[in-house]
């Protein structure tokens, strides 16, 4: 298998590359890494020991707390990086083949959501399985940057469809 890793964010705006094996992929329960992902826990491989670069554009950051700031899109939102005195993490759902790099450890388990440890017992379908329930899917057309590298790409402007914008009441 290569030791060539790629991957960005969901508008393309941002990419990088590794060369070489990142490693101590984990996840983090911790309450900061909940917010700052906006899901259960976040995903994340040190990349301190390999080749990284950012190869197109470039986070914008929020400082965290007094050690971390976070990189993340600025155009997207899509979450990229921890970066801490140890060293920077990146999001392994950033990467184009996510499934190459496997979690080994789990940290912040004091604020883990209890539900977590049984997603894999709730039903499963996939995405066109009930198309009845969100007829929309059967067309949609993905404006989402493709999982390789590209030469050129123009990222959309982050913008929220008219149609997701609740309907003014009359008051």
């Amino acid at each position: 298998m290569s030791d060539i890793f790629t991957g960005g964010c969901q508008c393309g705006a941002v990419r990088f590359r590794i060369k070489g094996v990142p490693k101590d992929a984990s996840i983090c329960h911790c309450r900061m890494c909940q917010k700052a992902f906006g899901n259960f826990y976040a995903p994340l491989v040190g990349v301190n020991d390999v080749d990284f670069a950012w190869t197109r554009g470039g986070p914008k950051f929020f400082q965290s707390s007094n050690y971390v700031k976070r990189g993340f899109c600025g155009n997207c939102g899509t979450p990229l990086s921890f970066e801490a005195p140890e060293g920077i993490g990146l999001a392994i759902g950033a990467f184009d083949e996510p499934g190459r790099v496997k979690p080994v450890m789990q940290f912040g388990v004091e604020a883990k959501i209890g539900y977590v440890d049984l997603l894999h017992e709730l039903p499963a379908q996939d995405t066109l399985d009930d198309i009845s329930t969100a007829p929309y899917l059967a067309d949609v057309e993905s404006y989402q940057h493709p999982d390789h590298d590209t030469t050129d790409w123009t990222p959309r402007a982050a913008a929220e469809p008219d149609h997701w914008r609740p309907k003014e009441q009359g008051v």
